[in-house]
């Protein structure tokens, strides 16, 4: 515990934050970065020997208890070189496939002719279909089932209307390729008798037109387009990837292989493979993740590969079945389940940092927006005054020159959320036993989408308890730990209570958080986050398991206005991942994504390379890029991410971005005495500039409910600080080919955005009259 801290041990904390620095000369001003380090340093040595001063301006800090205000009291720096931690992975024996020739949402038609579609709204007026709304909106616990609508024209694409249904998995066993052929039939026959509609007032709901859904209540509104979300289950759909059945079966033949192909709503496939023929989920390694993770590099599949050559080599089978599946033209896109970690800015490389010596900068209030509006009302949670990210920019007392300038927008516009808008985080999961969060009204129900028991680190796969039991990939590596990644990330969109006078602030105090799973053990399987997007968004179900063959559907009942993928894969954007973001975005959703922390092209890295998503860079606490950041064209914005190293703002305190997360070795700010354990740390990367921005796309839709994507990304974008070129620069060095700025010719510039998130430039609204 820090309390303990010897002068030894006083010496070591400047030797490591010194090595820290030495290890980011190559980004950024090695005399500048070396002697910040040295004053966070002596910072700490302070504290140490017991010469800490708190200053009495921070506001509720000393009132609120150690609990609500102690915090972690090691930092990690990160190391920035490629290493083969940061070389992709592939889940050994998972494979996502996508049928040609599978509509997409815009193409299929939902009923065929008007003819068809009065027909069926003419059953809604009957006594039959009336008794059928009524049994549905009854708050009965269990209500009748819905009388059945059938449809005897040829080719209705809804020939009958049930309850929810649960897409079909079919075993491949190349040990008996008549019966997996016949399983094959069956399931055919059985969608050419039943093609579902998952909800009739879906199909009533589709009908209506723009002036309808002008004219209604807020409310109705809202549950109208929700239900619009929902994707049936097209017959066409399910044809293809039935028919696609019979060329893996005899791909798998090929290698000795067999296994079980899920199908989906929207057309993508995962197929999971095993010696045995086996889900690859019931395997129980003996190794750890070597049993059932490989690095793609070492998974070519060799020429002439056949059953004999691969042998138990299931990493290699698997590349080998992707190769055949792909030469054999009947797929829009065939590619391993590739692995997903978060974007902490981290390697294992702790710093003690103790408890920050004297408190600079104080927490008396914002000097009022730059527009001369009234001073500003500050949240009562006792860590705000640390959280320099949300400050308003500038550099008077209460600012700060990186700001995101969340104060001014909150007092200004009078906007810090709204219940009707929701944020998924599809991420690690959330502590749902922390303080800050167990009993916060912004937490709606999500979902554990990691479907491998070992990756989930909880027992079991798929189920309704998105809560974070920890990640940690191997114990015996140095320094190995939970990250709790998706707990902070969720608590800097506003997860956290703010103004409850306890831990931290959100950046959007009201909006909804539906926290995803899809990051366990080791990391997150491509197949999972796929599902997780589509899921988050409303567009198709997840399944839970009542019972011995016994599976119902699970939709998420507060679809995403927006999705934060503080999320990175080092290659270019998976094609089943860009599937899954083009579909969520159709439906007016925005799709967040950090940039990710190699500090090298986001054309390199996914989510951040993909298209139709707002990709963020982090910046430190001088609003300039920060050095572990990734960069390039497709860089919307510069947000927040933090610099552990650095201390700018002159705090006492290391840069970087405090939220919630439970962690050991913590201190008490006030009294300076060590705690076990606590709940607020500080963190960097771009995992932690990406949430800034969607709290920021929260308020701007919770300001405007019926704006559009696009505006809404246009209104935040016009907001934006211009930034200058140093903002974005590197030493050339670094950078080989990167055209040098002018008057700095050792510096070269970085794509990184338009420019800085600055909430305080966001215009009032016509309609407020002038302000508030």
């Amino acid at each position: 515990m820090l309390k303990h801290y010897t002068a030894r041990t006083a010496r070591a904390a400047i030797a490591m934050a010194l090595g820290g620095a030495a290890l980011l000369t190559g980004c950024d001003q090695i005399d500048t970065r070396i002697e910040r380090a040295r004053e966070i340093a002596d910072a700490s040595v302070e504290q140490i020997n017991g010469e800490t001063v708190i200053d009495p301006t921070y506001r509720n800090l000393e009132s609120a208890s150690p609990e609500d205000r102690a915090l972690a009291g090691t930092v990690v720096t990160a190391e920035f070189a490629i290493d083969d931690e940061d070389r992709p992975m592939f889940a050994i024996g998972s494979i996502i496939a996508k049928p040609l020739a599978i509509p997409d949402a815009e193409s299929v038609d939902i009923v065929e002719d008007a003819e068809q579609m009065e027909a069926e709204l003419d059953y809604f007026d009957s006594p039959e279909g009336e008794a059928m709304m009524d049994a549905e909106e009854a708050p009965a616990a269990a209500p009748p089932a819905p009388a059945p609508l059938t449809t005897q024209e040829p080719g209705s694409v809804f020939l009958e209307v049930q309850p929810a249904q649960v897409m079909p998995k079919i075993t491949l066993d190349p040990r008996d390729a008549e019966e997996s052929r016949e399983e094959i039939a069956q399931a055919s026959r059985k969608f050419d008798q039943v093609v579902i509609q998952d909800d009739t007032k879906r199909l009533q709901m589709r009908s209506l037109s723009k002036q309808d859904l002008e004219a209604m209540a807020p409310e109705d509104r809202a549950e109208t387009r929700k239900l619009a979300r929902r994707a049936p289950i097209e017959r066409e759909v399910v044809r293809k990837q039935l028919d696609a059945n019979t060329v893996m079966l005899d791909t798998m033949s090929k290698y000795g292989v067999g296994g079980e192909v899920a199908l989906s709503r929207q057309g993508q496939m995962v197929i999971q493979i095993g010696a045995d023929g086996a889900n690859p989920t019931q395997f129980t390694g003996r190794n750890g993740p070597a049993d059932f993770l490989a690095r793609t590099e070492a998974a070519e599949c060799p020429e002439g590969a056949d059953a004999a050559s691969v042998g138990d080599d299931l990493a290699v089978a698997t590349a080998c079945v992707v190769r055949d599946l792909r030469a054999s033209g009947q797929f829009e896109y065939v590619e391993q389940d590739y692995i997903f970690q978060n974007q902490f800015a981290r390697k294992p490389k702790d710093t003690p940092y103790g408890t920050p010596g004297e408190t600079k900068t104080g927490s008396t209030g914002s000097t009022g927006s730059p527009t001369g509006q009234p001073v500003s009302q500050e949240p009562d949670d006792p860590l705000w005054a640390l959280q320099w990210h949300f400050r308003d920019k500038g550099t008077s007392e209460g600012r700060t020159a990186g700001g995101a300038g969340f104060e001014s927008f909150w007092n200004r516009q009078g906007v810090r959320g709204s219940d009707g808008i929701v944020v998924a985080v599809v991420d690690t999961g959330l502590q749902m036993s922390h303080p800050d969060i167990a009993a916060s009204p912004n937490i709606m129900q999500g979902y554990d989408m990691v479907s491998d028991p070992r990756m989930g680190n909880d027992g079991d796969g798929r189920d309704i308890d998105a809560n974070d039991p920890g990640d940690m990939c191997d114990p015996n590596k140095p320094n190995a730990a939970d990250s709790f990644h998706g707990t902070h990330v969720a608590g800097t969109i506003g997860a956290a209570a703010t103004n409850n006078g306890s831990g931290v602030a959100g950046g959007a105090w009201d909006v909804r958080i539906v926290p995803v799973r899809a990051l366990g053990k080791c990391g997150g399987r491509l197949s999972d986050i796929n599902d997780a997007i589509r899921w988050a968004a409303g567009l198709i179900p997840a399944e839970v398991n009542e019972g011995p063959q016994v599976w119902t559907e699970v939709w998420n009942e507060n679809p995403a206005d927006i999705i934060n993928l503080s999320i990175g894969l080092l290659g270019a954007c998976p094609a089943s991942l860009q599937d899954a973001i083009d579909a969520v975005t159709e439906e007016g959703v925005i799709v967040v994504s950090a940039a990710g922390n190699a500090r090298m092209s986001t054309s390199l890295y996914a989510p951040a390379g993909c298209r139709n998503v707002v990709t963020v860079a982090a910046s430190d606490a001088r609003g300039q890029i920060a050095p572990y950041s990734n960069f390039g064209p497709e860089v919307m914005v510069l947000a927040p991410g933090g610099d552990l190293t650095r201390d700018d703002n002159g705090d006492g305190k290391p840069d970087g971005v405090l939220s919630t997360k439970a962690a050991t070795n913590c201190y008490d700010p006030v009294t300076g005495e060590g705690v076990e354990n606590c709940f607020y740390a500080y963190e960097q990367g771009t995992s932690m500039a990406a949430p800034h921005v969607s709290a920021a796309l929260a308020l701007l839709k919770s300001r405007d409910p019926a704006a559009s994507r696009d505006d809404i990304i246009s209104t935040l974008r016009a907001a934006l600080d211009p930034r200058e070129s140093l903002q974005c620069a590197g030493l050339c060095t670094q950078y080989p080919g990167a055209a040098p700025i002018e008057g700095s010719p050792d510096m070269c510039a970085r794509p990184c955005g338009v420019g800085l998130l600055n909430m305080a430039n966001v215009p009032l609204k016509a309609t407020d009259g002038g302000g508030r």
